[in-house]
């Protein structure tokens, strides 16, 4: 009989619940450490999605239930590039893609859905990673993490430490000190629009970080200069934005040292303009699980290193592509558009419908 092998996942967002996933499915035990407290609870606060076709049927196959997934998203079935001259308030179409297969999200609603359809006792919360250490012979990996209620220390064995805590990985910096996220040249502008006046609206109106009022009405002054007048309504009307500084990473070299191994934005962190973020931290848990599943704790190695391959190589194009997205659609590249088989569409993303999966 095999060997059952024992898997710690640090972070409980999307991508160490979706290794969750896949590593049970492949015959592991998972234990996951994730720092909050508890589970997000349903919020539109955080971040908006959209699930490519071939993440939604790889979710699917993880839900007991699939037609749920279908319930909490919604339809994005054209994807419309436009640019505007500011000066002469001229808009002009770019591309219009009327078969754009993804489907929106709220993050929270996606979590809760991958969330409630483990074991909760599979879960840690308020567990804090301290430190690991990995075997002489690389076989086993002890985790200290600080219990944040009580202020103790505990160490858990394992077979395999996944990565999956975020684009400012501790684990990574572990194995790669020097890296340096690359900041792309501007922030965004978040927030939640209040539909609470709007008794057919199942929103709530609230938001993660506040801004100064003068940081406020000075976007509002921009975006009467700078955008669409309907953009620029609708930002008056979104209470309480927050601002994220965007950053992504030059694609690292190798994303596994051992029996440690990154997923999700640990492994690629990348500008959101390709909608990739969520998409990718999907497939590299349905690789992981599907190359572990095949090697089996006993050839480790063998397993960490398939993945390595079929995950790299797609990654590292596709953060690069986001990058040079984000450039074009920033007017930082204004000659780009279809140069050496460059387009806006998401469908020209590298291997955007058809990455491999083992």
């Amino acid at each position: 009989m095999r060997k059952k092998g024992k898997a710690i996942i640090v972070g409980g967002s999307i991508a160490g619940v979706s290794c969750a996933h896949s590593l049970t499915l492949a015959g592991w035990d998972v234990l996951v450490l994730e720092k909050s407290s508890e589970p997000p609870a349903r919020s539109p606060t955080g971040a908006g999605l959209g699930l490519d076709p071939q993440a939604r049927q790889i979710i699917k196959s993880w839900l007991p239930h699939p037609h749920l997934l279908d319930d909490i998203t919604l339809p994005l079935s054209i994807d419309q590039n436009q640019a505007t001259d500011s000066e002469k308030k001229v808009t002009r179409i770019l591309t219009r893609d009327e078969n754009f297969d993804f489907r929106a999200a709220y993050w929270s609603d996606i979590h809760a859905l991958l969330y409630n359809a483990l074991p909760q006792t599979m879960f840690l919360w308020g567990h804090k990673l301290l430190s690991f250490t990995n075997s002489q012979d690389e076989s086993t990996v002890k985790v200290k993490a600080l219990v944040i209620d009580t202020q103790e220390t505990v160490e858990i064995q394992g077979d395999l430490l996944v990565a999956a805590d975020g684009c400012l990985s501790s684990i990574r910096k572990t194995f790669l000190p020097n890296l340096k996220l690359r900041y792309s040249g501007y922030c965004a502008w978040r927030g939640v629009l209040d539909f609470s006046g709007d008794e057919n609206s199942e929103m709530n109106n609230s938001v993660t970080l506040k801004v100064s009022e003068e940081m406020i009405k000075r976007m509002h002054e921009e975006a009467e200069t700078i955008w669409i007048p309907e953009l620029a309504r609708l930002m008056k009307e979104t209470n309480d934005p927050f601002l994220n500084v965007i950053y992504d990473c030059d694609p690292l070299e190798r994303i596994f040292w051992g029996n440690v191994v990154l997923v999700g934005d640990a492994a690629h962190p990348t500008t959101p303009h390709g909608l990739r973020s969520t998409n990718m931290s999907v497939l590299d848990a349905e690789v992981l699980g599907k190359c572990l599943g095949k090697c089996g704790p006993e050839r480790l190695s063998l397993g960490l290193e398939e993945y390595q391959r079929i995950r790299l190589a797609v990654v590292s194009e596709q953060v690069l592509y986001a990058r040079r997205l984000g450039r074009v659609k920033q007017g930082l590249d204004r000659d780009g558009i279809g140069r050496g088989g460059f387009g806006l569409e998401q469908k020209e993303m590298p291997l955007f419908s058809r990455a491999p999966l083992g």
